[in-house]
């Protein structure tokens, strides 16, 4: 297998940012050949990557295909619980930790996203990178990268709770509200600020694929 030039993006992150930025969305097939032209790599390491995304449960069969998994009810509830003890974890240590610096780019991206909340592909975007910004600054490799993988699996869903009708205003203002606790040094303040916003979300989401549900039915 020919190694990758320096700097450029192995097949694995590649089918991975195309997955998380839509390109595949749940449910669509994955094609060795296809992907390795449309990346300009061989397939060797198309193979290689597919098989190590379908061990991470981020593909699955169906017949003799690969396709984008999808998250059932039961998953998303479960993948929602780990993300609001680990999110509010990092808040917690970032409210420890961060530097001055740090809680000044938190709060710089809050306002800069404030011009977003009528976007709700590019406040997505934006949110996920707040997000990392807050995992950083809890200043533990560990608990990001599980949360790294926690982010990976949240590209399964098909639409964003930011799509519902004023959720980019109050997401907003949550954001605000997560980086004042940690601003303030307050750890219990910025784990329920975080944890807090994370149940918002996933109530916006229920409501989203309930919607849904009654629009196809």
């Amino acid at each position: 297998m020919t190694a990758p030039k320096p700097g450029s993006k192995d097949a694995y992150s590649l089918i991975l940012e195309a997955i998380d930025g839509g390109t595949y969305r749940p449910g669509d097939r994955l094609v060795e050949s296809e992907l390795a032209e449309r990346f300009k790599v061989s397939r060797t390491p198309i193979r290689e990557a597919l098989q190590r995304l379908e061990t991470q449960s981020l593909l699955a069969r169906e017949g003799r295909s690969l396709i984008v998994a999808s998250l059932d009810h039961n998953q998303t509830a479960e993948l929602y619980v780990v993300r609001g003890e680990l999110e509010g974890l990092a808040a917690r240590l970032a409210a420890r930790h961060a530097t001055a610096e740090e809680v000044r780019v938190l709060r710089e991206m809050v306002l800069a996203d404030d011009a977003l909340v009528d976007q709700p592909s590019a406040l997505s975007r934006s949110n996920r990178r707040f997000h990392k910004q807050v995992h950083l600054a809890s200043h533990n490799r560990y608990l990001v990268q599980q949360l790294d993988l926690v982010y990976r699996s949240m590209a399964l869903m098909a639409t964003t709770s930011l799509a519902a009708e004023g959720r980019g205003e109050i997401a907003q203002a949550e954001h605000a509200q997560i980086v004042s606790m940690i601003e303030a040094r307050d750890e219990d303040g910025a784990e329920k600020a975080l944890r807090d916003h994370i149940s918002v979300a996933f109530v916006t989401r229920l409501k989203q694929v309930a919607a849904r549900m009654e629009n196809e039915g």
